[in-house]
């Protein structure tokens, strides 16, 4: 068990892989803010809201109502101007951490590595292939 002091509020709490602050700041985040949000954005005059016009709305913070659609407690998807940042790049997105640009970019760099490796391979294994074929000569 590790102890940690909370980021909200800084008394000291057990970090679990459900709760990164501590019970009061969870209940506060769980309870009061993700219902202020979630009741703003179920308005049906405010289901085109940005983020931004939620956060000033709301007063809860962009970090809060990210956290909030990143471990699936809002669902944004009938919400077309609400999003989240890409990870790397920052660009809107409604699920998951990198966008389709960045998820693309990530792929074909993995496979170009991947290409790398497998030819490294080969050349290191027709050195070997070489080098036997030498030393048998040189014994003939």
């Amino acid at each position: 068990m590790q102890l940690f002091n909370c980021p909200n509020c800084n008394s000291l709490f057990v970090m679990t892989k459900f709760s990164d602050v501590c019970d009061a700041c969870y209940k506060e985040e769980e309870g009061a803010q993700y219902d202020k949000v979630y009741a703003y954005i179920r308005k049906k005059t405010n289901r085109t809201a940005s983020m931004m016009q939620v956060v000033m709305e709301t007063g809860v913070e962009e970090r809060l109502i990210i956290k909030f659609v990143r471990t699936g407690k809002l669902r944004i998807s009938q919400f077309p101007n609400l999003g989240i940042p890409c990870e790397k790049c920052g660009a809107n997105i409604k699920s998951g951490k990198l966008c389709g640009k960045c998820t693309n970019s990530l792929v074909t760099d993995l496979q170009a590595f991947e290409n790398e490796e497998k030819r490294l391979t080969e050349i290191q294994g027709n050195d070997k292939k070489n080098t036997y074929y030498m030393k048998d000569e040189q014994k003939g």
